[in-house]
């Protein structure tokens, strides 16, 4: 979502190219993975009017895993009590566990890689397991070696 046109986003142009794209790989995707920073006990805006674009049935039939960060824990009811009701209206098959971290929780090295916390990298990591077995219908062994958690790199 952070890398959607902010204006096609505000101004609600579902029919912007690069809405459509996101909105049909939405629609293509059988697990749908939610990650958001969490501020005043809120989701972010972006999210919110990428979510506000779809229609009323964009997860139906889909496990979602939702996640969240912010600078505290006071905040970490916002996974339950703003994000989880929206994707419940857009009618996904099953909403896993979410998983919040704090920022004390996620550090990142000179090197620019970021680092877990063991017990943070634990929790994600059965999350990740969850949503294979439980979303994804996949058995719980795989063909490959599992990654951990920790080894994975992203940004957001």
């Amino acid at each position: 979502v952070r890398d959607l046109p902010a204006q096609a986003l505000l101004a609600a142009d579902a029919s912007h190219p690069a809405l459509q794209r996101a909105a049909d790989q939405l629609a293509a995707a059988r697990a749908v993975v939610v990650a958001t920073p969490v501020y005043k006990a809120a989701y972010s805006g972006a999210l919110k009017v990428f979510l506000d674009l779809l229609p009323q049935s964009a997860l139906q039939g889909k496990a979602v895993l939702p996640l969240a960060s912010g600078g505290s824990p006071h905040h970490m009811l916002a996974l339950d009590y703003a994000l989880r009701p929206v994707l419940q209206s857009l009618a996904a098959r099953h909403i896993l566990a979410g998983v919040y971290a704090t920022d004390s929780q996620v550090t990142l090295t000179p090197e620019g890689a970021y680092h877990l916390q063991a017990e943070l990298a634990q929790r994600l990591d059965d999350s990740v397991a969850a949503l294979a077995t439980e979303g994804l219908r996949l058995p719980p062994s795989a063909a490959f070696e599992p990654v951990h958690f920790s080894q994975v790199r992203c940004s957001a």
